[in-house]
C-alpha cells in the first residue's frame, strides 16, 4: 500500500490547488468542473492511477472485487462501476496537468527518444470498429497491420518520462513538428533510430546509428557507447503496455482511451525502480 500512499498525498494536494485555482479563475460552474457524485475528483484519480499498479487485468474487476473491498477504506463514498465509469472522464484535464508538472522528470542531458504503436482494436474488428471513427488510421509495422495511434515519448538516463507526443500512425518519427514539440524544453544530447534533420538554433545534439548507405563519419566513443544503451526506452515501451496496460482493445469511448493513457503515464512516474543506464554521480567540489 505505500504506492497507494504516495499517490493519495500527491494527488490530494494537486487536486486542493486545481479546484481552488478554477473557482477564481474559470468562468464556469463549479459542477462542470467535478462531477455531481459523493466521490471527490482525487479519489477519482488515485483509483483510475493506482489500477496501472495493482496487476489487475481488467478494469471492471478491479473496480468492483479489489477496490469495493480491500480498498473500502480508503474509499468509503463509492458509486456503482456504471456511474464511476461516467465520471472518470472528468479527470482528463487534471490528470494532464498533474503529469505535465508534477510527475515528469528531469531532463540530465542525455535523453532518449522512441516511438511506439498503440492500438485501439483487434485487427479481426478493424472493418466494424466505430469507436475511433475518424481518430484512429490503419498502420504497418515488422510485426504486421494495426489501428490506433503512434506514441512518442522521451526519457532521461534515469528512465523518467520528460515529455509525450500522440499522433495519428501516418506522422513519421522525423517530423519536424512532433520533434520540436517534444525537445522544446530539452537540451544535450538525443539518441534516436532514425536519421533527423535538426536546426542548429535548437541546443540539442541528436545521436543515430549510421546505416549502410550513409556516408562514413568519425563518430566519439562515449556517443557509440549510449547508442548501444538505446534498449532503455524500449524497455520503457515494453513496461507501458505489459505491466501498465497502456493498449489494450477494450475502449468503449475516446474520453476513457485517454483517461487510460494519461492515469498509465502517472501510475509509472510513481514506480521506484525504472530502466536506466546508472551512471554514477560525480562528487561535488567545493
Amino acid at each position: 500500500m505505500e504506492e497507494l500512499l504516495a499517490i493519495f498525498c500527491g494527488v490530494e494536494d494537486f487536486c486542493k490547488d486545481y479546484e481552488e485555482y478554477c473557482q477564481h479563475h474559470l468562468l464556469m460552474d463549479k459542477s462542470q468542473i467535478v462531477p455531481k457524485t459523493s466521490m471527490s475528483l482525487s479519489e477519482i484519480m488515485r483509483i483510475v492511477i493506482y489500477f496501472h499498479l495493482s496487476n489487475q487485468t481488467t478494469f471492471k474487476w478491479y473496480y468492483i472485487k479489489f477496490v469495493g473491498t480491500v480498498l473500502r477504506p480508503y474509499f468509503p463514498k463509492q458509486v456503482s462501476y456504471n456511474r464511476f465509469v461516467e465520471i472518470m472522464k472528468m479527470s482528463i484535464a487534471p490528470l494532464t496537468l498533474y503529469l505535465m508538472k508534477y510527475r515528469v522528470g528531469k531532463c540530465t542531458g542525455i535523453n532518449f527518444m522512441d516511438s511506439t504503436t498503440l492500438d485501439v482494436c483487434d485487427t479481426h474488428r478493424i472493418s466494424f470498429h466505430k469507436v475511433f471513427n475518424g481518430l484512429a488510421q490503419h498502420g504497418k509495422t515488422s510485426m504486421g497491420w494495426f489501428y490506433g495511434f503512434e506514441l512518442h515519448l522521451v526519457i532521461n538516463d534515469m528512465g523518467e518520462i520528460l515529455s509525450v507526443c500522440l499522433t495519428s500512425v501516418n506522422v513519421d518519427d522525423r517530423d519536424w513538428e512532433v520533434i520540436y514539440r517534444l525537445t522544446k524544453e530539452l537540451y544535450r544530447k538525443f539518441i534516436c533510430r532514425q536519421k533527423i534533420c535538426v536546426s542548429f538554433e535548437q541546443n540539442i545534439q541528436l545521436i543515430t546509428r549510421l546505416k549502410s548507405n550513409m556516408k562514413n563519419k568519425l563518430v566519439d566513443f562515449s556517443e557509440r557507447l549510449l547508442l548501444r544503451k538505446r534498449a532503455v526506452i524500449e524497455s520503457v515501451n515494453d513496461f507501458l503496455k505489459n505491466i501498465c496496460q497502456i493498449e489494450h482493445s477494450r475502449h468503449r469511448s475516446v474520453d476513457n482511451f485517454f483517461v487510460n493513457l494519461l492515469a498509465v503515464l502517472v501510475a509509472y512516474s510513481f514506480i521506484p525502480k525504472k530502466s536506466s543506464l546508472n551512471i554514477p554521480k560525480l562528487p561535488v567540489s567545493v
